[in-house]
């Protein structure tokens, strides 16, 4: 059996006692790209975080800005792509692109439609981080994952909270994966769904993952100001890298359909 098909079950044993369709029934469509252009992604949109400091993970990329090597949108998708390059002192080029500024929420359905690339020492995420940081730096002021997959693990994606109380330093951040067989080739939809209260997580409007406000103060829910969205593709890294990185692998994408955030009626 799977190392991850027993967290599946369990997810389908909590589907069954609680509701896991997600509907628009009470959304309003806020913020939207579908990429039906091409070219470099819309800059009204979409910002860059740019570097190859190893992003507080000992990271292998370089994170270009405007390069449509990294970051291009074509025939219905974007697309972000991890090449073995040197840039700097990096070994790997790849894009982490951002909506702060652009697209900034407090609540709502952040709902991303994506393919994953495969490889291993690839470290593809969807993601948040605050805005303005106002409870201070990581983990301070919180982080919502909304999928991780690393190449080592080519049969799963994995949701996370982390917050000051709750993290992965401590080894007490909230976390559930998913086993699927189809990653490299398919596209899922991801989805977290945010109220004051909770969070919920999705794949494919299946819901396996809630983190609950516990009203003890920012350092277990920093989730009450603006966040921002994020995706990118690392290499290497702390947990990406943790089996190794194959040196064989250039050009690997990560597609996505579409980014659809939506706010309550």
């Amino acid at each position: 059996m799977p190392k991850f098909l027993n967290i599946v079950l369990v997810a389908a044993i909590i589907c069954g006692s609680i509701s896991c369709s997600s509907t628009k029934k009470g959304w309003k469509l806020a913020w939207k790209d579908e990429f039906n252009y091409t070219g470099l992604p819309d800059s009204s949109k979409w910002n860059y975080d740019v570097g190859g400091n190893g992003w507080g993970n000992n990271e292998l990329q370089y994170y270009t800005k405007a390069d449509t090597a990294n970051a291009v949108v074509k025939n219905g998708k974007l697309i972000i792509t991890a090449l073995k390059q040197k840039k700097e002192n990096n070994t790997y080029t790849s894009a982490r692109l951002v909506t702060k500024h652009k697209g900034d929420w407090l609540y709502g359905r952040i709902e991303v439609k994506a393919k994953l690339p495969a490889g291993r020492g690839m470290w593809p995420a969807i993601w948040m981080l605050p805005t303005n940081w106002e409870y201070g730096g990581w983990p301070q002021s919180g982080e919502i994952d909304i999928m991780e997959n690393v190449g080592y693990m080519p049969d799963s994606v994995f949701s996370s909270v982390h917050t000051k109380s709750f993290n992965h330093i401590l080894h007490t951040q909230t976390t559930k994966g998913l086993y699927f067989n189809n990653l490299y080739t398919s596209f899922h939809v991801y989805a977290a769904e945010w109220y004051k209260d909770h969070i919920d997580f999705f794949v494919d409007n299946n819901r396996f993952l809630s983190f609950t406000n516990t009203g003890k103060g920012f350092a277990e829910w920093p989730f009450d100001k603006q966040f921002h969205l994020l995706l990118n593709v690392a290499v290497g890294g702390n947990w990406g890298g943790a089996k190794g990185v194959d040196e064989t692998i250039t050009g690997a994408s990560m597609e996505i359909d579409y980014v659809r955030v939506y706010t309550q009626k």
